[in-house]
């Protein structure tokens, strides 16, 4: 069984300063363990990653989709990808444009090139198996420290720390006795997230999917239901009353109005074309030009958008070799 969010917002972030660890972390790890891998054999949502099935590709594709986007999204652009490119090899075998094009509007689409990228390197050095290691996972293209980490431990069963946003906040509600964490995943949190982690790789790895879910269903950032937690009587943020967060604004997300809106709008005119689309019909699609023209020329520096003789754009087509 693997693990699951509601989103994931940053996951390979810079390190920053930060709060100190509690001081029995040792003692804190062990109450918290039973009580949330109990809660989460209860209550642990049945997605298709999850399954048996979906084996180390289905949940790589399932850790790149969920990044920064909700699970109701990602569901049924998720079950399409898989039934078309059950494995890495029959998505390494097309062209990266259609990746850009089966990813739809689940957004940040760069996530489609590297998971391309990613395919295509699995099926030229490790056979088109997603490999075990966490070494040969963080070798691959696209693949950062959360990435690898759930792979490894989500498909593998293997005792990795995995930090995504839903984790960080269940940490440092439960035992750093903040409501949220730093803005950015900070050396302290990793090292909290490694002494908080069960000896025994079964247990890790239950722990990791576990708190993951705890965060995402019951320790949610606007609304906790504290009443629903299994680690109520344990967290130190509740025990203090609940303090507000006093650290640096959290960063919110826009979307109306700026250039990732008009890529999107520049995207979905190319995904939905048979052939290339011409400079006049792009022009179309917003009416301010200098942002149009910056939108499209990101597209093109991030290898989304190929531009071709007569002033065409196209999706690209070239499929790269992983080095």
């Amino acid at each position: 069984m693997t693990a699951s969010r509601t989103s994931h917002e940053t996951h390979e972030t810079l390190e920053t300063t930060e709060p100190s660890e509690p001081t029995d972390t040792a003692a804190v790890s062990h109450a918290l363990h039973s009580p949330v891998i109990a809660w989460f054999e209860e209550h642990a949502r049945d997605l298709p990653w999850r399954r048996p099935e979906a084996g180390p590709w289905g949940v790589m594709v399932s850790e790149f989709m969920l990044q920064q986007t909700p699970v109701n999204r990602v569901l049924p652009v998720y079950e399409q990808w898989l039934a078309r490119w059950p494995r890495p090899a029959d998505l390494a075998a097309e062209a990266p444009g259609e990746a850009v094009r089966a990813w739809g509007r689940l957004g940040y689409p760069r996530r489609a090139l590297r998971l391309h990228g990613a395919a295509v390197a699995i099926t030229e050095r490790h056979g088109g198996d997603v490999p075990r290691e966490h070494a040969q996972l963080l070798a691959l293209p696209g693949i950062g420290e959360y990435t690898a980490a759930a792979v490894a431990s989500f498909a593998y069963g293997q005792r990795h720390a995995v930090l995504d946003t839903n984790v960080r906040r269940v940490f440092a509600r439960t035992t750093t006795g903040v409501e949220y964490p730093p803005n950015a995943t900070t050396a302290a949190e990793r090292r909290l997230a490694r002494a908080l982690l069960p000896e025994d790789d079964t247990t890790a790895a239950r722990w990791a999917a576990a708190s993951m879910e705890l965060g995402a269903l019951v320790c949610t950032a606007k609304s906790p239901a504290c009443a629903r937690c299994p680690v109520a009587s344990l967290c130190a943020w509740r025990l203090a009353g609940k303090p507000a967060h006093d650290g640096p604004p959290r960063r919110g997300q826009t979307y109306a109005g700026t250039d990732r809106q008009v890529r999107g709008k520049l995207l979905a005119v190319l995904r939905e074309a048979v052939g290339p689309v011409p400079q006049a019909v792009l022009d179309t699609v917003w009416d301010e030009p200098v942002q149009r023209a910056r939108a499209l020329d990101g597209l093109v520096s991030d290898g989304l958008v190929e531009p071709l003789s007569g002033g065409t754009y196209r999706l690209p087509q070239h499929r790269p070799r992983a080095d």
